[in-house]
């Protein structure tokens, strides 16, 4: 039967995002290079714990200039590291066939304090409509493909786990959502994400 409530991943299901050209970014305003910021943000794990709501912006930012000894401001290592995004295409359309149809739509990602308020509510504004509610790790302080986050997004959304769909671009992501008993599948298009939803009676 048709599902109750519809899950989306933001990276590289809504929106296409590039460490490369974030730690390019970053190499440009401390004058590092960019292999460097990578090691220092992302293959640290300092990344993943801002995303899992253990550090404040502040406290990622004293740990880069830690890491990294450099100076730079806060807001100015914030919009670098954020400034790395783009509009999947086909999806915004996609999210307003499913609106238009009377579904309940949730966003459902691993992501930073930082990288929300970059992409909203100012940009990307033809997506932010659609959704009901939000599960973001940051604020969660819980990391797909961890069992807490999907627990957390089931209560969010009030159904039964097994009455949600949900998309994400990661293998790992898919197993533990179907794990918790969500119906998952792994991003590949919008053309291949709305034969899904054509297949479970929702379009």
């Amino acid at each position: 039967c048709c599902p109750e409530f519809f899950y989306f991943d933001l990276g590289n299901v809504l929106l296409d995002f590039d460490h490369a050209h974030a730690c390019r970014n970053v190499a440009d305003i401390t004058g590092l290079a960019p292999e460097v910021v990578r090691r220092a943000i992302f293959e640290s794990g300092l990344e993943l714990r801002y995303e899992a709501g253990e550090l404040t912006t502040e406290e990622f930012h004293a740990e880069f200039e830690r890491r990294t000894g450099v100076r730079v401001a806060v807001d100015a290592l914030s919009h670098a590291c954020s400034d790395m995004f783009a509009l999947k295409p086909g999806m915004a359309p996609l999210l307003a066939e499913l609106r238009a149809a009377g579904h309940r739509l949730g966003l459902l990602s691993n992501t930073n304090i930082t990288h929300w308020q970059f992409v909203y509510p100012g940009r990307f504004s033809e997506l932010w409509p659609h959704f009901e509610l939000f599960a973001l790790s940051f604020a969660l302080k819980a990391l797909k493909p961890l069992p807490r986050i999907y627990e957390q997004a089931v209560l969010l959304a009030g159904v039964p786990a097994s009455s949600i769909f949900f998309v994400d671009d990661r293998d790992d992501n898919v197993a533990g959502a179907v794990a918790s008993g969500l119906d998952a599948v792994r991003f590949e298009s919008a053309g291949q994400v709305r034969h899904e939803l054509i297949r479970r009676r929702a379009l």
